[in-house]
């Protein structure tokens, strides 16, 4: 009998969707290991879509990753994510981008929990993650962890995501003020990540775009040491590339306490999609 096989590609899974708005972008990264820090266990990765069924579909992904877990282990944790979560969101089929973000997160979650159980020296590792996904005229913001994201609108700046750790849940259920939850001791402590579990909830943030947006998106070793009147700043009067490389030199100056990793994108046009 003979064998037929057939090669799956992205763009032969890729939902039909209606291409009604071509979003026109800058975009730049920036990361350093820090001051204390042995190696980086940040990892950020992004894919630029060009054919118009991707652009319509699936549109643009940046994303940012912290690892956890000590030298190897969480730089292996966030390098899979980041790619794992791109290549998982742009092969999947559901035409609603909200199922594909979930699904990706899913499966970099359950990566990551599978090869820390099978590798000792890797047992304990996760990582954060916070994705920011440009879609014709609209923005999705993924989050999981205390990886952040931004938005500069209009020339108010903004804190998209939630961070998930102890001490926001703590200020949260009005058990501790904000005072007192930025000096405390465990304010460092994420009460979620990729791949401590088999499964983990994400934070999931819909927003339309407008022209001159900007969207910042970084790993605590940035806001640990940049305020967000900084990032107001910076994100207003710089250019993408810019503005993500003084981020982080701010980081640097501000103490360098830990890897620093920012991707910064501008929305320079939406253009109508015609014919």
């Amino acid at each position: 009998m003979e064998e037929i096989t057939a090669e799956i590609t992205v763009e032969s899974i890729v939902p039909q969707v209606e291409f009604l708005v071509r979003p026109k972008l800058s975009f730049g990264a920036k990361t350093d290991m820090g001051k204390v820090r042995e190696n980086n266990e940040d990892k950020h990765e992004f894919f630029i879509a060009e054919r118009e069924s991707d652009l319509a579909a699936k549109g643009h992904v940046f994303v940012v990753c912290d690892g956890m877990g000590g030298h190897e282990a969480g730089q292996c944790a966030s390098e899979i994510a980041t790619k794992t979560f791109i290549d998982v969101y742009r092969s999947h089929p559901s035409a609603d981008w909200r199922v594909a973000a979930q699904s990706a997160v899913t499966a970099s979650t359950r990566f990551i929990n599978d090869l820390s159980r099978a590798i000792p020296s890797r047992r304990g590792m996760g990582t954060t993650l916070v994705a920011v996904i440009i879609r014709q005229d609209k923005a999705l913001v993924v989050n999981v962890g205390d990886s952040r994201a931004y938005r500069l609108q209009s020339g108010v700046c903004e804190q998209l995501t939630t961070d998930h750790t102890w001490v926001e849940e703590t200020v949260a259920a009005g058990m501790m003020s904000r005072e007192e939850a930025e000096v405390h001791q465990y304010r460092h402590v994420i009460t979620r990540a990729l791949g401590t579990e088999r499964d983990v909830a994400c934070d999931l943030f819909e927003h339309d775009l407008a022209d001159g947006d900007v969207y910042m998106i970084c790993s605590d070793g940035v806001t640990n040491h940049v305020n967000d009147e900084q990032i107001r700043v910076t994100l207003a009067g710089f250019s993408p590339s810019e503005a993500s490389w003084k981020l982080v030199g701010d980081a640097l100056v501000g103490g360098g306490s830990d890897n620093a990793t920012v991707i910064v994108v501008r929305v320079d046009g939406l253009e109508p999609v015609t014919g």
